[in-house]
């Protein structure tokens, strides 16, 4: 039996598998571990070959969008206590923006395109990602505390 990977131990990567259980409101993922939950936000190079070019996100992409926005959003919250909050706006064809709201700042802006491809080639490369928004949305906060305290 191989040793867990201790990436599975980081707070981006918890928060994460927390956030794709609460998307499974019918209970389709109880007692799946954290790998199976992740699995769909994985697209190795192959698995990307296989997504059309061209093409509308469908609910569960979409969902795991949201996911992965509210994780960095619960984070912010953690880290420095203020409430965080997640938008994300896109159009029926997968184009839009991902912000996360603290108090009356916007800490984090992403544009997002093809949002039907959304993913990321490893697991190491999605918290490494995550973690970067994370820092960039933590220290606009610290530079703008009075307007995040809003």
């Amino acid at each position: 039996m191989t040793a867990p990977d201790p990436i599975y131990e980081t707070d981006f990567v918890k928060e994460m598998i927390r956030q794709m259980r609460a998307l499974d409101s019918y209970g389709t993922y109880d007692g799946q571990p954290g790998e199976k939950l992740l699995e769909p936000l994985i697209l190795t190079k192959e698995r990307k070959a296989e997504i059309p070019i061209v093409g509308d996100p469908d609910e569960e992409t979409i969902a795991r969008v949201k996911a992965f926005y509210n994780a960095i959003a619960t984070l912010i919250e953690k880290e420095c206590g203020l409430m965080a909050v997640p938008f994300i706006h896109l159009t029926h064809e997968g184009f839009g923006r991902a912000l996360v709201i603290v108090g009356k700042l916007v800490a984090l802006d992403k544009t997002l395109r093809d949002v039907h491809r959304f993913g990321f080639e490893s697991l190491s490369k999605m918290k490494t990602e995550g973690d970067k928004l994370l820092a960039v949305a933590l220290e606009r906060v610290g530079a703008y505390p009075e307007v995040a305290g809003l």
